[in-house]
Protein backbone atom coordinates (compact mmCIF):
# COMPACT_ATOMS: atom_id res chain seq x y z
CA UNK A 1 0.00 0.00 0.00
CA UNK A 2 1.45 3.32 -0.93
CA UNK A 3 2.32 5.61 1.40
CA UNK A 4 -0.16 8.78 1.02
CA UNK A 5 2.20 12.51 0.25
CA UNK A 6 2.61 14.48 2.80
CA UNK A 7 1.22 18.29 2.22
CA UNK A 8 4.55 20.12 3.80
CA UNK A 9 6.57 18.19 0.92
CA UNK A 10 4.88 18.79 -2.12
CA UNK A 11 3.28 22.14 -1.17
CA UNK A 12 7.32 23.98 -2.20
CA UNK A 13 7.23 22.32 -5.47
CA UNK A 14 3.34 23.07 -5.96
CA UNK A 15 4.04 26.52 -5.49
CA UNK A 16 7.16 26.41 -7.75
CA UNK A 17 5.06 24.68 -10.68
CA UNK A 18 2.63 27.45 -10.17
CA UNK A 19 4.98 30.63 -10.42
CA UNK A 20 6.57 29.20 -13.27
CA UNK A 21 7.21 32.25 -15.79
CA UNK A 22 7.58 34.52 -12.60
CA UNK A 23 10.05 31.69 -10.73
CA UNK A 24 11.91 31.49 -14.36
CA UNK A 25 12.18 35.53 -14.41
CA UNK A 26 13.09 35.77 -10.68
CA UNK A 27 15.82 33.29 -11.18
CA UNK A 28 17.19 35.16 -14.50
CA UNK A 29 17.51 38.40 -12.68
CA UNK A 30 19.47 37.18 -9.96
CA UNK A 31 21.97 35.51 -12.59
CA UNK A 32 21.10 37.67 -15.79
CA UNK A 33 24.68 35.93 -16.90
CA UNK A 34 23.20 32.85 -17.47
CA UNK A 35 21.11 33.84 -20.24
CA UNK A 36 24.32 35.83 -21.81
CA UNK A 37 26.71 32.52 -21.38
CA UNK A 38 23.37 29.96 -22.45
CA UNK A 39 22.75 32.32 -25.62
CA UNK A 40 24.29 31.00 -28.81
CA UNK A 41 24.40 34.33 -30.50
CA UNK A 42 26.33 35.90 -27.32
CA UNK A 43 28.83 33.29 -24.84
CA UNK A 44 27.77 30.34 -26.05
CA UNK A 45 29.07 28.76 -23.63
CA UNK A 46 27.14 25.11 -23.47
CA UNK A 47 28.57 24.94 -27.25
CA UNK A 48 32.13 23.58 -25.57
CA UNK A 49 31.90 23.32 -21.63
CA UNK A 50 29.48 21.31 -19.56
CA UNK A 51 27.88 22.51 -16.58
CA UNK A 52 25.70 21.81 -13.51
CA UNK A 53 21.93 22.14 -14.11
CA UNK A 54 22.58 20.61 -17.94
CA UNK A 55 21.61 18.22 -19.70
CA UNK A 56 24.34 15.79 -21.21
CA UNK A 57 22.76 16.60 -24.68
CA UNK A 58 22.76 20.15 -24.32
CA UNK A 59 26.91 20.74 -23.19
CA UNK A 60 29.52 20.53 -25.16
CA UNK A 61 32.70 18.03 -24.11
CA UNK A 62 35.47 19.77 -26.19
CA UNK A 63 36.50 22.21 -23.00
CA UNK A 64 36.31 21.57 -19.54
CA UNK A 65 33.29 21.71 -17.79
CA UNK A 66 32.68 25.02 -15.87
CA UNK A 67 32.24 23.32 -11.86
CA UNK A 68 34.37 24.07 -8.75
CA UNK A 69 35.08 27.54 -10.50
CA UNK A 70 36.20 29.30 -7.05
CA UNK A 71 38.45 26.56 -6.95
CA UNK A 72 39.67 26.44 -9.87
CA UNK A 73 39.75 30.43 -10.30
CA UNK A 74 40.43 31.39 -6.51
CA UNK A 75 41.54 34.99 -8.03
CA UNK A 76 38.55 36.15 -10.09
CA UNK A 77 40.10 38.36 -12.01
CA UNK A 78 41.84 34.93 -13.48
CA UNK A 79 38.98 33.96 -14.62
CA UNK A 80 37.79 37.31 -16.03
CA UNK A 81 41.03 36.97 -18.39
CA UNK A 82 40.32 34.20 -19.30
CA UNK A 83 37.24 34.60 -20.83
CA UNK A 84 38.52 37.68 -21.72
CA UNK A 85 41.18 36.45 -24.01
CA UNK A 86 42.52 32.64 -23.06
CA UNK A 87 44.81 33.45 -25.76
CA UNK A 88 47.15 34.88 -23.79
CA UNK A 89 47.19 31.84 -21.38
CA UNK A 90 47.63 29.64 -24.55
CA UNK A 91 47.70 30.72 -27.71
CA UNK A 92 46.91 27.62 -29.35
CA UNK A 93 43.15 27.40 -27.40
CA UNK A 94 40.14 27.34 -29.57
CA UNK A 95 38.53 29.45 -26.90
CA UNK A 96 37.11 32.78 -28.59
CA UNK A 97 38.64 35.91 -27.11
CA UNK A 98 35.21 37.46 -25.98
CA UNK A 99 36.60 40.84 -24.97
CA UNK A 100 39.39 41.39 -27.21
CA UNK A 101 36.82 40.69 -30.35
CA UNK A 102 34.40 42.37 -29.17
CA UNK A 103 32.20 39.75 -28.82
CA UNK A 104 30.39 40.34 -25.38
CA UNK A 105 30.70 44.03 -24.18
CA UNK A 106 32.88 44.48 -20.34
CA UNK A 107 29.66 44.60 -18.72
CA UNK A 108 28.16 41.03 -20.63
CA UNK A 109 31.68 39.72 -19.59
CA UNK A 110 31.49 40.72 -16.04
CA UNK A 111 27.57 39.16 -15.75
CA UNK A 112 28.85 36.22 -17.47
CA UNK A 113 31.71 35.58 -14.85
CA UNK A 114 29.98 36.31 -11.79
CA UNK A 115 27.21 33.39 -12.88
CA UNK A 116 30.45 31.09 -13.99
CA UNK A 117 32.16 31.62 -10.61
CA UNK A 118 28.93 30.43 -8.69
CA UNK A 119 28.94 27.29 -10.40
Amino acid sequence: MRKPFSLLLVAPLLGACLAGPALAAEVKQEMPGQGIAFDNKKGNCLACHAMPGTKGEMAGSIAPPLIAMKLRFPDRSKLRSQVWDATVNNPKTVMPPFGKHKVLTEDEIDKVVDFIYTL
